[in-house]
């Protein structure tokens, strides 16, 4: 029973982005996999800011150091709720890249993304870029 999740999370990778006016924590599935998935919560206030982003992701081009991708992603927050509004934020598109630049540490990636992002409502939209740090985990053989 123990194997499942230790099998999936072996696949699988983690991403903070610390260069943009909120941090952003993701994890994702395997990014190495034609199409990936990636969940991303903002760390910029604990209650404040609940937002979390959700964006199915398709490898563009991938080599052995570099993926290119791309996917939709769409912010929902829970605790809107709470207060009656609406829980879908916003919708999204995510185009970026993770390279592995330092041969010694594969595993180590930059990555880059720009994502322009509408309001639910379409009345309002924002063009955001993040840089961060990955580390993809790898299944053991």
């Amino acid at each position: 029973m123990l194997v499942l999740p230790m099998t999936a999370f072996s696949q699988a990778s983690v991403a903070y982005y610390p260069f943009n006016s909120f941090g952003l924590f993701t994890v994702s599935t395997n990014p190495n996999n034609p199409v990936w998935l990636d969940a991303r919560l903002q760390t910029n206030s604990i209650f404040e800011q609940l937002s979390t982003t959700f964006c199915p992701m398709v490898n563009v081009k991938r080599t052995e150091r570099v993926n290119y991708y791309v996917g939709p992603g769409i912010r929902i927050n829970a605790l809107n709720a709470v207060n009656g509004d609406k829980v879908l934020e916003n919708y999204s598109l995510h185009v970026g890249v993770r390279a592995a630049p330092v041969e010694s540490l594969p595993n180590l990636r930059v990555a880059f993304e720009i994502s322009p992002s509408a309001a639910a409502n379409f009345k309002s939209g924002v063009f955001y870029t993040y840089l961060g740090f990955a580390w993809q985990f790898n299944k053991k053989e």
